[in-house]
């Protein structure tokens, strides 16, 4: 056991330790790197002739080549983008054009173009991951987020704005460095239907229209240059750098009891296709204008999503106009021809398939992202044309689609505003205080006995121990970059901090847990670390239950039992645990739950624990008990209850059981109570034209419509009609703090399969003990109310639905009267 003394110290992340350092101790990336080896000759990401160039258009670059910059149309600024997309793409032979086609784009020096990596990941930060991102020489470090799932557990959309800013910049220092691309593939907006999935880490959670918000706030910050978010043109407006966010759909299961990914055949209603799985992605071409979508391994119905034209060309293209390009995940292609030998297909019949899943017009499927050295697009392509299976109009299109976003991104002309960002952008002091600051935001208190916060004058031995106790990789999850190491040597006892694991994540052993409970008996305070890792949820490995890992209850209960003072239980894990154990145990005084909450994780978990911070997170995802798994398998795709197969259905939307915590949940050091200024309903009369056809609802349909209109598609409408009120939250408790604002929608009673509520808006509010604040919101009617109909049609029913404010018995609610007038 290690002992470490501290007086007005803090608990934080150092060489991924959680240890304790000085709060005026800090060290820089820039003076970090300064004693590391500088192996680049100059800034640049583009190599040529052993000289670096910060974009393809440089007039010195041609020069280097042996050519003439003004000899080609597509370096002319002054033309339009698909001119010179047109000049650029018919200077290229077939094979040329098709060895643009792969992740690690070959380039075509006889006319300038240099190579290209498309793939770089920036989940929570600029990752490791993918062929364009490199860490070392020159760029040691990144700054490292909280992943995804901890940060949605803020609900504060302007906080995953700035993430997204702040990681974009980064991102573009390090391409000026030559160490990344401009193409990031993320984020992650596939929403979580089963807890048991091993990627909830990677996600915003179980509920679409959060998903939606997070993917278009994080998109905006990543993508939006200052200034040009109003130019209506989508496909000349300029980007930070291009995101894509995946993994299109259906996808939400990984390795389970030998159920891969890559076979899995997702059998999903229309309804719940639109009201669920597509939701997300549709925000974030719709309302983020991502300029990248990732078709996903998994078929839907039986057909591969990267060979779906209903998916690819006629939803993504044309229903919602994505003005960029459609990539696979990796070896997709491969898959549908070596793995699943779809329709007993050549691997020509593969290419054909997926980039033909459009029509002669729109391509579907542009970039073939490859693992290894085989690339299905670059070594088959070619003979696929030549048996007539692809047009080379296709691999045109394709091309324009990939070039046009490089464009925007800068690849040609360069950014002005972008040029000079360098080493000292990337790590800086307000990075490193931004990811603190989110994971303070987002952490979920559970319970509280009166537990939290400890106070340091008061308990001055503190035994930390658990399987995170001294949390390394574990901090930061997966799709992770290197992070910055920061040390210090704390000085002047006045407190103790004692260490020890008890076991690891798997703790098979109970032979190791009695140095934990010996710690615990000495204490004046114990924090139990415990929860998942990578070891047992991420990509390719999902749960088989939700239960702690091995024998972390008994380590748990013992160490609690031996306990002189209070405990505090902290879980670090992206998926739900169910820990109904800790919550029913009186020696257990409180249960944080930390996510993975990124390099800082450490200080903001111990902002929490000794008060410095008051907790505002709340679930983003339902914590079922583990009695869930039995009831269905991850293999079922159906959300709504289903009694005759004895099915509680998914999500908060649908469930009918108990959980242990709901969706939603979330304490604080103090309380805040709600009030409508306003308590009187809302009635809405809406026009219907009469060429527009009034629905019927889908279990009436073979009734008569009479002259009521009990329902009409939202199509069909204007949708200019607001609902509008003002909600007062009061913090009558002794403590400032956050609070998040929860506004969900119910429906008319009697609506068939409508789900139970559905979240329609939030916000996250500070306010001061004692104090008022007043929160307005202004909902469109048509995005509030909808429903999805089993027909698949998004509609509005007359009636009365209701606006709910909150959870429980805090909660306010007022009814909202709809008649639809013919």
């Amino acid at each position: 056991m290690d002992s470490y003394h501290f007086s007005s110290f803090f608990l934080c992340i150092i060489a991924g330790f959680l240890v304790v350092i000085p709060p005026y101790f800090s060290t820089t990336l820039a003076s970090a790197a300064a004693a590391t080896p500088q192996h680049a000759s100059e800034p640049g990401a583009i190599e040529t002739g052993g000289k670096n160039y910060s974009k393809v258009c440089d007039a010195a670059r041609f020069e280097a080549l042996g050519l003439r910059m003004d000899d080609f149309a597509y370096c002319d600024s002054s033309l339009p983008y698909p001119a010179r997309l047109k000049d650029l793409v018919g200077r290229m032979t077939l094979v040329e054009k098709i060895l643009q086609l792969g992740d690690r784009a070959q380039g075509v020096g006889r006319i300038g173009l240099p190579k290209y990596g498309w793939w770089s990941e920036a989940l929570h930060g600029i990752a490791g991951t993918g062929h364009a991102t490199y860490f070392g020489d020159v760029v040691p470090a990144a700054t490292s987020f909280p992943n995804v799932i901890l940060s949605a557990a803020s609900f504060n959309e302007s906080l995953w704005k700035k993430i997204g800013q702040a990681v974009s910049t980064e991102g573009r220092a390090m391409y000026n460095l030559g160490h990344t691309g401009l193409s990031f593939w993320s984020p992650n907006v596939n929403v979580v239907r089963d807890p048991r999935w091993g990627r909830v880490l990677e996600t915003p959670g179980e509920d679409p229209f959060v998903v939606g918000r997070y993917a278009v706030n994080f998109v905006r910050g990543m993508q939006d240059v200052e200034g040009t978010e109003s130019v209506q043109d989508l496909d000349s407006r300029p980007l930070k750098v291009s995101t894509c966010c995946k993994h299109y759909a259906a996808y939400d299961l990984d390795n389970w009891f030998g159920v891969s990914r890559l076979h899995f055949d997702a059998r999903v209603t229309e309804q719940d296709m639109v009201e669920t799985f597509v939701r997300p992605f549709e925000m974030c071409v719709k309302e983020g204008d991502a300029s990248s979508i990732m078709c996903s391994y998994n078929r839907v119905n039986g057909v591969p999503a990267c060979a779906d034209a209903k998916l690819l060309s006629q939803t993504l293209r044309n229903d919602w106009q994505l003005h960029g390009y459609i990539v696979s995940d990796c070896d997709s292609v491969e898959v549908m021809h070596e793995r699943i030998k779809w329709l007993g297909d050549t691997a020509e019949d593969a290419v054909g398939q997926a980039m033909k899943a459009g029509n002669y017009c729109i391509v579907g499927l542009d970039l073939d992202c490859g693992l290894g050295n085989l690339n299905y697009y670059e070594n088959y392509t070619l003979s696929a044309v030549a048996q007539g299976k692809v047009r080379e109009s296709d691999i045109d299109n394709a091309l324009k689609n990939l070039y046009m976003v490089l464009m925007r991104a800068g690849f040609f002309d360069n950014i002005e505003a972008y040029e000079n960002l360098g080493l000292n952008d990337i790590c800086t002091k307000e990075h490193i205080h931004l990811a603190a600051d989110a994971a303070r935001q987002a952490i979920v208190l559970l319970k509280n006995n009166l537990t939290l916060p400890l106070d340091p004058r008061k308990y001055k031995d503190v035994a930390l121990v658990g399987p995170h106790a001294k949390a390394t990789k574990a901090m930061i999850g997966n799709y992770e970059g290197k992070f910055i190491k920061r040390f210090s040597h704390p000085s002047r006892s006045t407190r103790s901090l004692v260490f020890d694991l008890g076991c690891d994540v798997h703790c098979r052993s109970s032979r190791s847990i009695r140095p934990a409970v010996e710690a615990a008996k000495k204490a004046e305070a114990t924090i139990i670390v415990a929860g998942l890792g990578l070891e047992v949820e991420r990509e390719e490995l999902d749960r088989d239950d939700l239960l702690l890992p091995g024998l972390q209850t008994e380590l748990i209960d013992r160490v609690a039992e031996a306990s002189a003072g209070p405990v505090v239980l902290v879980i670090m894990a992206g998926g739900c645990v169910d820990v109904t154990f800790a919550q029913n145990n009186p020696k257990i005084g409180a249960i944080l739950w930390a996510g993975y909450p990124g390099q800082e994780g450490g200080q903001a978990i111990a902002d929490v624990i000794f008060g410095r911070h008051n907790p505002g997170g709340r679930l983003p995802l339902t914590w079922y008990k583990n009695e869930y798994v039995a009831a269905l398998p991850m293999t079922s795709m159906q959300l709504r209850p289903n009694d005759q197969l004895g099915s509680p259905g998914r999500t908060y939307k649908f469930f009918n059981g108990t959980s242990l915590y709901p969706f939603g949940h979330g304490l604080s050091y103090t309380q805040f109570n709600y009030s409508r200024k306003n308590d009187s309903g809302i009635f809405l009369p809406i026009k219907v034209d009469n060429h527009h056809m009034c629905k019927l609802p889908s279990d009436k349909a073979n009734a008569t419509v009479d002259s009521h209109c009990p329902s009409i598609s939202v199509d069909a409408l204007g949708c200019k009609e607001e609902i509008s009120f003002e909600v007062d939250v009061a913090n009558v408790g002794k403590v400032d703090g956050d609070d998040v604002v929860l506004v969900y929608s119910k429906p008319p009673k009697g609506v068939a399969d409508a789900p139970l509520k559905q979240l329609v808006a939030f916000q996250r509010v500070y306010v001061e003990s004692g104090k008022t604040s007043s929160v307005k919101f202004s909902l469109n009617a048509c995005k509030a109310l909808n429903l999805v109909e089993k027909t698949a049609y998004v509609v509005v029913y007359s009636g009365e639905h209701a606006i709910v404010v909150g959870d429980g018995d805090s909660a306010v609610s007022f009814p909202v009267e709809i008649e639809l007038q013919v």
